[in-house]
């Protein structure tokens, strides 16, 4: 398998195969906490570490595990990884930890991780995996990042709400009011069903841009048949 240049990762990573987006993997923890920007980027943040050590550690050691064994060695390091990153988390910034509750050790069980680990890492040395894990957790970050200001902002009109359990009481200043003080909010954009309505949304307009591209790069060739 010949390897992939860094653009080409990158660009399946962040587009082409986008984790949220196309392959549609990792849907619990994108539709469940996505209700608010802070929430949902602490998370896509955590995943993209753990996929990128992961990567790194599977890469390292993938010509020394038996073939057999190699998915249930892949869990107990991305198993370690991810408690090690919520034990940080606990340590660190608690208030978000709790928030996050039980979807930060579910990253273990996440698809994406360990589809990359088996599809790329097991094949390719170590910085193209740790630059793919990179790339596959940032395009799934920026889809939590949208989704979750979408719904924050339609819900309850305000922007970067819960920066405080990151940042401290001093971050309360920093949440945005994008739309009129007495905003009433639409409760549904925060209930899962406005998770699906918005991810629908950001699906129909990847594919609209990717078909609009496509027919862009098919008007010169028509031109020259002609």
């Amino acid at each position: 398998m010949s390897e992939m240049s860094y653009r080409e990762i990158a660009y399946n990573g962040v587009w082409k195969q986008n984790t949220g987006l196309v392959q549609l993997l990792g849907m619990c923890p994108l539709l469940a906490i996505s209700t608010s920007f802070v929430n949902a980027v602490s998370l896509g943040l955590a995943t993209v570490a753990v996929m990128a050590l992961s990567n790194a550690s599977i890469s390292l050691i993938r010509n020394v595990v038996p073939k057999e064994i190699r998915i249930a060695v892949f869990i107990l390091i991305i198993a370690a990884l991810v408690t090690t990153v919520q034990l940080l988390m606990n340590a660190f910034v608690h208030p978000l930890y709790l928030v996050l509750g039980i979807f930060i050790p579910l990253i273990t069980t996440n698809c994406i991780v360990l589809a990359r680990c088996e599809a790329f890492a097991s094949k390719n040395r170590v910085l193209p995996s740790v630059f793919d894990g990179l790339m596959m957790g940032l395009g799934l970050t920026a889809v939590l990042a949208v989704l979750g200001a979408m719904r924050e902002i339609i819900g309850k009109g305000t922007l970067f709400s819960g920066l405080d359990m990151v940042f401290g009481p001093a971050a309360k200043e920093w949440v945005l009011h994008v739309l009129p003080t007495g905003y009433p909010g639409v409760l549904v954009a925060v209930l899962p069903p406005g998770a699906f309505i918005g991810l629908g949304c950001l699906i129909a307009l990847k594919n609209w841009r990717d078909a609009r591209a496509a027919q862009q790069r098919a008007a010169p060739a028509a031109l020259k048949s002609a």
